[in-house]
Formats: C-alpha cells, sequence, structure tokens
C-alpha cells in the first residue's frame, strides 16, 4: 500500500481505463461515436473493479469530428444515467486529453467531486466508407445545424490558405525542415532519424492489442515513397503522418484515493496523477518568431522534468505525441533523451492510429497498464494545433508527496523565451533566404508546388511558390545531402499576385 500524509480524499488516482476498437464486417453495423463512448466509459468502470459511476461528477468528452452531435456530453450523460456538476465537451485539440485528466484530478484534489471521467471517440473509418458507398448509417442523426467545430485554416493568413500550408499535413514539414538544419542535419540524415523514430512507434502498435494497424516496419519501407507510400509534403510519406481513418473509443476514470480504497478497488489498481503544465504558440503559425523549436513545448516539458527530477527520480516510461516524425524529435532532444528512445507505449497515431484530438486518451490507457504492469513513473506529453497547444502529466505508482497543484501554466517561461517576431508581408522583390520549406503533392505523387517560407532582403517573413515546372528549384529544395534552409533565391511576383522564389 503507497504511504501518503496527505488527506485521502484530496488524493486524485486513476482506478480504471477502457478502449474499444470497432472494425465493422458490414458498413451499416458499425458503431457510431456516442455508442464508442458510452462502451468505453463502462469498460473504465469494470476496469477499476468498482462500481463508481454512479457517482460521478466530472464529465469531460473530448472533440469529434467523424459525426456531429447536438450536446454530444448531455447525451452520453443520459445513456450512462449520471447527472454530473461538470458535462463539459471541449473545442479541438490533440492536447486537450491530458488537459482533461489534469483538470479532472485538480477538481478532485480541491474536493469538488469523488469520481471524474474523460473519453473521447471516433468513427471516422465507418463514416468514411458509408459516405463513399452511398449507406445510410443507423445513428444519432447528424446535426447539421450545430457548427462546425473550428481547425486551422481559420486561424491561418489568407496566403497561407491560398498556398496550402494551412493543415497539419503541410505545416508540420515546416518545423521538419527548420529543425533539421537547426540541428545540423542533411535532409538524409534527418529522414534516416524520422525512420528509425517511427519503426520503433510500429512495433509498439504491432503488440497493442488495442491498435489499428498491427505490423512493425522497418525505417526504410517507412521512408521510402512507393505506390502504395506515395509522398504528401516533403519529406512525409503517408506512414509518417497521423491516420485518422479509424473506428476507437478510449476512457480514463479518476476518483479521490479515500473512494477508491473505500469502494474496495485493489492497490494494484491504482495510478497517482503527480501534476503537470501547460502553455500555448498563436494560433496562427506564421506569427511565431522561428521554426526550429517550441518555447511553450520547451517550457512544459522542463515543468514536468523538474516535477520529477526535483524528487531525484527518472520516467520509467513516456508518450511523446507523434502526429508528425518532428514533435517526438524536438521533444526528445528538450527532455535530453537519445536517438535511441523509448518514445511511446501506445503506438503512434500512424499505426496505432488517429482517432483525430483523442489519442492520448488512448495513451493514457496504455501508460496506466505499463505503470500497473512495470515502471514507477510515466510521462504523457500532448500536443495540438500546429505545435501550438501543449500539455505535459507526470502519473505514478507511488503516492505523491505533496498535494496536486492547481497552478499548471508555464506560459510567463515560455513567453520570455520568446524573440522578436518578424512582420509578414505578401509583396516583395530582390533576395529571399529560406526559413523553411516544403513541396506538395498530389494523389499520385506528382508535385503539386513547392512552398518556401522566406526572409526577405528587409528581415519580414513570407511565403512563396515555387511551380511544378520548376525543375531546378524543386532540385535544390529536394537535395538529400544539403539543407536548402538558410540559401537565397531570387524573389518574383507571378500574374497571380503570389510571390515565387527561384535558384539561378
Amino acid at each position: 500500500m503507497s504511504k501518503t500524509s496527505l488527506p485521502e480524499d484530496r488524493i486524485p488516482v486513476i482506478v480504471g481505463v477502457g478502449e474499444i476498437v470497432d472494425r465493422p464486417a458490414d458498413i451499416a453495423a458499425g458503431l457510431e461515436p456516442l455508442t464508442l463512448l458510452e462502451q468505453a466509459v463502462r469498460r473504465a468502470e469494470a476496469d477499476s473493479g468498482a462500481k463508481l459511476l454512479g457517482e460521478l461528477g466530472s464529465l469531460d468528452v473530448v472533440n469529434f469530428l467523424s459525426w456531429r452531435y447536438r450536446d454530444p456530453e448531455k447525451l452520453l450523460a443520459a445513456r450512462l444515467g449520471v447527472s454530473p456538476a461538470h458535462n463539459y465537451y471541449g473545442p479541438v485539440g490533440g492536447e486537450s486529453p491530458i488537459r482533461y485528466i489534469h483538470e479532472a484530478a485538480q477538481r478532485i484534489a480541491r474536493g469538488e467531486c469523488s469520481v471524474a471521467a474523460v473519453c473521447g471517440a471516433e468513427a471516422q473509418s465507418t463514416a468514411t466508407k458509408a459516405e463513399r458507398g452511398g449507406i445510410t448509417l443507423p445513428w444519432t442523426p447528424f446535426a447539421s445545424d450545430v457548427e462546425e467545430p473550428k481547425r486551422g485554416a481559420v486561424f491561418q493568413k489568407p496566403m497561407a490558405v491560398k498556398l496550402g500550408v494551412f493543415r497539419p499535413i503541410t505545416v508540420y514539414p515546416l518545423y521538419e525542415s527548420a529543425t533539421s538544419a537547426h540541428w545540423g542535419q542533411t535532409p538524409r540524415e534527418a529522414l534516416a532519424e524520422s525512420g528509425v523514430l517511427w519503426s520503433t512507434y510500429s512495433k509498439v502498435a504491432s503488440e497493442n492489442p488495442n491498435s489499428w494497424m498491427k505490423k512493425a516496419l522497418a525505417p526504410d519501407e517507412i521512408t521510402t515513397a512507393t505506390a502504395d507510400n506515395r509522398l504528401i509534403a516533403w519529406p512525409y510519406t503517408k506512414l509518417m503522418v497521423a491516420n485518422p481513418t479509424v473506428n476507437m473509443g478510449g476512457a480514463v476514470l479518476l476518483t479521490s484515493l479515500a473512494k477508491a480504497r473505500a469502494a474496495g478497488v485493489p492497490e494494484d489498481r491504482l495510478i497517482y496523477v503527480w501534476g503537470g503544465a501547460s502553455a500555448e504558440e498563436p494560433r496562427d503559425y506564421l506569427l511565431r518568431d522561428q521554426f526550429y523549436e517550441s518555447h511553450p513545448q520547451n517550457a512544459v516539458l522542463k515543468a514536468v522534468m523538474d516535477l520529477v527530477e526535483g524528487d531525484g527520480k527518472k520516467f520509467d516510461a513516456i508518450e511523446l505525441y507523434s502526429c508528425f516524425p518532428c514533435v517526438p524529435k524536438m521533444a526528445r532532444r528538450t527532455l535530453g533523451l537519445g536517438p535511441d528512445v523509448q518514445p511511446t507505449v501506445t503506438g503512434g497515431l500512424t499505426f496505432f492510429g488517429a482517432p483525430l484530438n483523442t489519442y492520448m486518451t488512448h495513451a493514457a490507457c496504455a501508460m496506466v497498464r505499463k505503470l500497473r504492469d512495470s515502471g514507477k513513473l510515466g510521462l504523457l506529453y500532448g500536443q495540438g494545433g500546429f505545435v501550438t497547444k501543449h500539455h505535459g502529466l507526470v502519473l505514478s505508482r507511488e503516492a505523491p508527496k505533496q498535494a496536486l497543484s492547481q497552478h499548471t501554466s508555464v506560459q510567463a517561461e515560455a513567453d520570455r523565451a520568446k524573440r522578436a517576431v518578424p512582420e509578414f508581408v505578401t509583396e516583395a522583390s530582390g533576395k529571399g533566404k529560406a526559413e523553411s520549406f516544403t513541396v506538395i503533392y498530389k494523389g499520385k505523387g506528382e508535385v503539386e508546388h513547392g512552398v518556401v517560407m522566406m526572409r526577405t532582403e528587409q528581415d519580414a517573413r513570407a511565403l512563396a511558390r515555387i511551380p511544378a515546372n520548376d525543375a531546378a528549384t524543386l532540385a535544390h529544395l529536394l537535395n538529400m545531402d544539403r539543407t536548402p534552409v538558410g540559401t537565397l533565391g531570387n524573389v518574383v511576383t507571378a500574374e497571380d499576385g503570389v510571390l515565387e522564389w527561384r535558384v539561378g
């Protein structure tokens, strides 16, 4: 039994985790998100070994995009037969499951509730197949009058939208190019690191019974472009990006240590929430000072390290958010971990599957199981937007020595590190220095166009296009043995008013 001097009714513990994966043979029999949510929560209660849902006082539902409901949190509460005082359905954000778990733990620590649940689900695979096949699903009617959640393009500049760099798949490569250049890597070396890292994720997914794709892949299988593994946005192939076409539900059940023990939850099921941190970047990614590091990411990861290392301990297991390779590559460097890092207990958003905003709910489930089985300290690092929103959370088999802090934000620390942000312009001439870049591909691997983020001669920031027929400039960008970041090109204005960047 873990010893603590803190009042047991104010110590939050995770007591149950539940997951469900739906692979219907008949598309019409596929489960809707609301059903996946309900089953995941009930499985989490069953996992705890106690009857706790009847006292649920806090319910957080992660935003989902595969179906639209009016007040899904209320619909779920009704299905569960509960009326929680805190009943919340949040905005888009891949970090949100970690934030909700952290906030639920804080509610328990404040004495506002004794039982809390965090859950998320998607049924994108079924929804997509049904739409393509013209099949009407017997689900809760789609709430067409409910506003669509705000996503990437809403927050970006018109020129970013015009050039196609407003979606995760085309924005993260800008970080990939900038970070690898900053670290002194050639593109070939950076791609090799990504391949090894993603291969590690695939191996963990192949051993996770809840994963969507259960095949361990070699690095070259992941990074080499083929007909089945096409290039999407340089340097990312299909097997290097998140896979949202899955049907999954996950849930985490929390209560106080006192309630858990009174309900008869076995001691070996208890996982303690030690604390964590959060910080954000501007939603408009062009308002950032640079793209080779994230100050909020650094501040969050350093805060969680301080939480552990201040007690003379190290993490036994970690989950580094993995929508695209640049994110865990950045995170492991900030954490001081080598390229042989074991970055996941879950399998990653490519191979485990990416149920959009709720992957980290599944990561929390996997971490709880991992800590119950072996290890004492675990780190969950979630990220949302375009390297925008960051949240870290420390879990442990051991009871904390200090009460859970109600202070989460390390925004001030992140903001102190921020340098001057260059002015963004849409008109320029002369020379432009490449700050970062990507090349966007069409469905069969043909180049659509390249995009260079550049600094003008006045040190303003601009986006410039490289047309698909500019073979010389594209070859310059795609040179595997020398990064184009930092090189100069000629800036011209095309007939449609868009800036273009050319070598020679």
